[in-house]
């Protein structure tokens, strides 16, 4: 089966694994990719054959975030276009994947930045290349995260450290701080993925499902869902700040890399490496 820009196979028996597949932008999240991610991910749901998803990405790049070269819409046709409604919709999306019944695994390697990073972190189990780069950038000009699973997933120091700075962290470093579950050479990721995935999906489904829901209701009685929720209402006051509307304003009316650039420059990181 394939799509545009998500590619969709069965490596295996039981598992079924999405590749985003627009690997000229880095695999940037567009209307498009959304939909048709999120589509194949429901029908895989409902399927009783496939015990395992798994998302990665092709070419260099697990995901660079959001496509700002156009304009993106809601895919959650629920949330009205009141103030705040992205960051509503989004969160929407990403708890969609978190309360699904098949557990779902990100294999992420290369860049996995900003929006990148949220449709990890919806995913059950994030398996990383060593030398990946994952960070959230928009927080140095535009706004905080609009899934903020930082401080949920790394820990308060660690997930404020990240969002004070914006900085990026190796796949190793992921792992440190608990934000992913292993780490493997680049080259043997994705046999590795496959491999666990194998393992999990020997295990019935509908104790797959239990097992999955456990630990989501744990997570979500110490108040998960509620903190990101309420985050995503903070994201939105991050446009309203002259620095973001300034920054927005130019962003709109320039090459995007420009932008980019502007925004890494003193940091000498991302595209400025």
């Amino acid at each position: 089966m394939t799509s545009k820009t998500v590619l969709i196979d069965k490596p295996v028996d039981r598992i079924l694994r999405f590749t985003l597949n627009r690997p000229e932008k880095r695999n940037a999240l567009n209307d498009a990719v959304r939909d048709e991610l999120f589509d194949g991910l429901r029908s895989g749901d409902r399927d009783k054959d496939i015990s395992v998803m798994i998302i990665q990405g092709s070419g260099k790049a697990f995901s660079a975030g959001y496509d700002l070269s156009e304009p993106n819409h809601a895919v959650e046709r629920s949330i009205a276009k009141t103030d705040g409604w992205w960051s509503r919709h989004v969160v929407n999306n990403w708890f969609e994947i978190w309360d699904m019944s098949t557990p779902v695994i990100a294999q992420v390697h290369g860049w996995c930045l900003a929006g990148g990073t949220e449709l990890a972190n919806a995913c059950d189990l994030i398996y990383v290349a060593e030398n990946a780069k994952i960070g959230y950038p928009p927080v140095r000009l535009m706004s905080p995260p609009d899934m903020q699973w930082q401080t949920w997933m790394m820990g308060l120091r660690k997930g404020m450290e990240a969002l004070l700075t914006g900085d990026h962290m190796s796949g190793l470093e992921a792992v440190s701080c608990g934000m992913a579950n292993r780490a493997f050479p680049e080259s043997e990721l994705e046999s590795e993925v496959l491999s666990i995935a194998s393992r999990i999906a020997k295990i019935p489904n509908d104790l797959l499902a239990l097992n999955k829901r456990s630990a989501h209701r744990a997570m979500e009685a110490s108040g998960i869902r509620n903190g990101i929720r309420a985050t995503a209402d903070i994201q939105a006051l991050g446009f309203h700040q002259n620095a973001s509307k300034e920054y927005m304003d130019k962003l709109g009316k320039r090459d995007l890399k420009e932008s980019l650039s502007e925004r890494d420059h003193e940091f000498r990181d991302y595209r400025e490496e």
